[in-house]
Parts: C-alpha cells; structure tokens; sequence
C-alpha cells in the first residue's frame, strides 16, 4: 500500500506494479481532486482508496509512505500496532540502485548543491542520475532496466525520517511476509553524504528542533569507515556532528576559518584540500551565483564531486558556469530599470535572509505565505537595514507586520524614519503594489519567509505565478 498519490506515490506505483507487486494507492483526497496525477496510471491494475478516513492494512505486506504523511497521521500509528514495515520511494531506491549514492540535506542550499553535484560529476564523463526531493523520483528512471555511474540524491527531513528503522517502533514485532522480506527496513545512509547546515526549519510539522536535527543525523549514522561525510565547519550543529556522528571520513567546508581536508574561503580565492594537496578552485567573483551563501553551496558541491573521484577540472567548470536553479534567487525580468527576482524556494525567515543579504540595490521585498512557527527576529532587523520597502501577503500578514514593530522598538526607530510597510491580501496584489512602488534602479524580490500552502500546492507553483504577474506588466 502506498499513502499519498502525489508524484512520488505515483511514480513508485508505476514502478511496483511494473516488479509483479499488487498495490493499492490510497490518499485523503477524492479522485476528482487527484485527476491529473491519477492519469498517469491509466490502464495500469491498481486498486484505489481514495477520500478515506479508514484504511485496512490486514492484507499489507509494505506501507510506502510519501514524505507529506507526518508520523502521527493515524495510518502510521496502526502500521506499527499492526507490525508492518515501513518505507518510502527514497528508501526503496537506495535499496535497488548499484551504483554509490550521494546524498545532500540541509536546512537551505541543498537543491542548488545537488544541481551543482550532478553537473560535476556529468562534466567528468559519469553517468549520472540527480533526483530525490529534486525533481522526479529516481525509481521511475529504474523503469528502463539500467543503472547510472551515481546517483545524486536531494533528501528532506520528511525524507530521511524512513531512512532510519527507529521510525518502525520497537512495541510490536514486524510482520514478515515472503513479499516485505525484499524490502529493506534498516538504517541506511549514503556513501557520500553531506549536511549543508541544519538551522530551526519545518517546526510546523517536526514537534521539536531536536527532532528535527534528528531525523538530519540519519544521512550520517549508518556510514561505514570507508563512507565520507561532508560537514558545514561554520554551523554549530553540524560542527558537532563532525565531533559525535561521522563513522567514516570526514571533509569540512567553511567561509570563516582553515579547514585539515575539504573546501574553505582564503580571503577571495575558493580552495581545495585534498589528499594531501591544496589547490585554487577559483575566485569569488568567478562563481556567477549572487550570494555569500552560494560561494559556501559551491564548496560544499567541491567536497562532495572530490570524495567520488570527480577531477578538480570537471569542478572548477561547473563552479564558474552554474547559473543557479529556478525559484532560487531567479532573475525573472528587468521592468523599467527595475529587477524582479523569484526566490519563492525561501519558505522560512533564515532562507530569506541569505537573499536580503545578497543585493545591494534598494529593495522591495515581497514577504508571507504560511508561518512555519519560526522567529522572525533576526530577518526583521536585516529588513530594517536592507529594504526600502516592505509589502507583506498571504497568512503571514500580521507576524510580518509585528515582527517589523519589535524590531524599530529594538532599534530605537520612529515609523516615520523606517521601512515603508504595505499588506496585500493575495500575490497579485503585493506584485501590483510593489509594480507601483518601484523606482528605477530596484530589485523587487520575491523572497516569503513562509510556505505557500495558504494560496499555491507548493513553492514551485508560487513562484511560477509570480513570473506570469511579472511577465504581465506593461
């Protein structure tokens, strides 16, 4: 049984009925609201359980669960009282490719960091196939019988919660049937796995920041000594992880200090240490992404291409030539001297300050979505400094709007010498407002700080609506 009929539930259907499996695909949902996924198993012998309350799992051998099923959802609890594995497409993946699998996590800059990973290895002549919370789910590129040279994996937290056999409970004994016995439940980590940072992200759906950083530490806990973890120096958590977690080799990346073996910022010049030898990647100003954050994504995807092998040539290109991913810090249009950049990916406060960070033009920020119960503090006083003007929407409206009030108290500012505040109800309206606001020589960035679960499915729709908005100005 599959719980979930987006597009990896759908995906790892196609692929379980293709291997001889019964499967039954069950969502919340009715079937008039999933018709575009549901069209892609058309034809195929799949039973559906659709708009249920109520699932009967006497006849499961494997619950698949997609990463948008948090582990109190009530099918979760009676699989474990029940006794039936658990797993996930990401999982059953790891399970059936044969190639080495890196996988990348993090709070921010994994998706740039995966991108930048699989051109790397790409440009040095490997096979290579780039998914998991990245586009499509690599079990569909499964369905064709080969293999790749490696698979370059994306994984969330939701993701890595099923990479850790913890997530079965340890109350009830696990049924096994001759159908769950070839799929693996156990721990499982990457060979070469790396942690961008792990900073407060998702509390809306991970009880604790404890819990959260938890379910990160399952890409490190089950390496062996011949695996290689690749660590943040500069992020307090994952520093310590360095210290307490990693079973195999360890490479560092850092901005601010010297690192024994890995990737580190010298002044302008981005370094490698390797094997004993210290070589230039290349400068700063060489890297074409904007940003401090993704000079240390760019160190962070050297470590990763380095512990495979991958040549320092190969990484130097890709390094100086990536021009970044869509939704993250996208150039979308330049509108009467004024820049109008999508960076709908910044779904929490600290993701939307490294954008903030990055532009020293006058800025428009658009600001909102859905709060992730996360502090606004310190995004509010970067505000304070580095935005002319702010126009708030969606849910978050009115935690924008006082996270802005504490800040100019903390500041000492008076209204009248601060951020001009606006509050729109939709994206359309923060886009018209801003559109009028702007004055040439702007940038008006699309940078939330919430999701977008209050109007759009997910970041990718958010964003592709605000380039329809953009593209419509005249």
């Amino acid at each position: 049984m599959i719980v979930g009929a987006a597009r990896e539930g759908t995906a790892l259907a196609r692929y379980l009925v293709h291997a001889g499996a019964r499967v039954v695909l069950s969502d919340s949902k009715p079937r008039e609201a999933l018709l575009k996924p549901l069209s892609d198993l058309e034809g195929l012998p799949i039973e559906f359980a659709l708009g249920c309350s109520e699932l009967d799992l006497s006849g499961v051998d494997v619950l698949f669960l997609s990463p948008g099923v948090p582990p109190w959802a009530k099918v979760v609890q009676q699989a474990r009282e029940q006794g039936v594995p658990i797993s996930s497409e990401p999982r059953l993946f790891t399970q059936l490719c044969a190639a080495p699998i890196v996988g990348i996590t993090g709070s921010s800059g994994k998706t740039t960091t995966t991108s930048m990973v699989g051109l790397m290895y790409a440009r040095d002549g490997k096979q290579t196939w780039v998914g998991g919370n990245i586009g499509k789910p690599l079990i569909e590129d499964l369905l064709g019988g080969g293999q790749p040279d490696v698979a370059v994996m994306e994984l969330s937290s939701f993701q890595l919660e099923l990479f850790a056999p913890d997530y079965q409970g340890a109350q009830v004994e696990q049924r096994r049937t001759a159908a769950s016995r070839v799929v693996s439940v156990e721990g499982y980590s990457p060979r070469i796995a790396a942690v961008t940072n792990i900073t407060p992200n998702h509390l809306d759906r991970h009880p604790s920041m404890e819990d959260y950083a938890r379910a990160k530490t399952h890409i490190l806990e089950y390496q062996t000594g011949d695996d290689w973890a690749v660590l943040n120096k500069d992020n307090h958590l994952t520093r310590e992880l360095a210290r307490t977690t990693v079973r195999g080799r360890l490479l560092q990346f850092s901005l601010e200090s010297d690192v024994d073996q890995g990737a580190f910022l010298q002044g302008e010049r981005l370094m490698l240490r390797f094997d004993g030898r210290e070589r230039l990647l290349c400068s700063a100003g060489e890297v074409q992404l904007r940003g401090r954050h993704n000079l240390g994504n760019t160190l962070t995807a050297a470590c990763c291409a380095l512990a495979g092998g991958v040549s320092v040539e190969a990484i130097r290109e890709v390094a100086t030539t990536f021009g970044g991913v869509p939704h993250r810090q996208e150039n979308v249009r330049v509108w009467r001297d004024v820049l109008f950049v999508n960076d709908s990916i910044a779904t929490s406060p600290e993701r939307a300050l490294a954008a903030l960070r990055s532009y020293s033009e006058p800025l428009i920020l658009l600001a909102g979505g859905r709060d992730k119960h996360l502090s606004w503090d310190e995004w509010a006083d970067c505000v304070l400094k580095r935005a002319r003007v702010v126009v708030a929407f969606g849910e978050a409206v009115p935690i924008i709007q006082r996270a802005l009030v504490e800040a100019r108290e903390r500041a000492g500012v008076t209204n009248g010498n601060s951020v001009q505040y606006c509050a729109a109800e939709s994206l359309e309206e923060a886009v018209s407002l801003a559109a009028r606001l702007a004055q040439p020589g702007d940038v008006v960035l699309l940078s939330p700080g919430g999701t977008s679960f209050d109007a759009f499915a997910d970041f990718e729709e958010r964003g592709q609506r605000f380039r329809e908005l953009v593209a419509a100005l005249s």
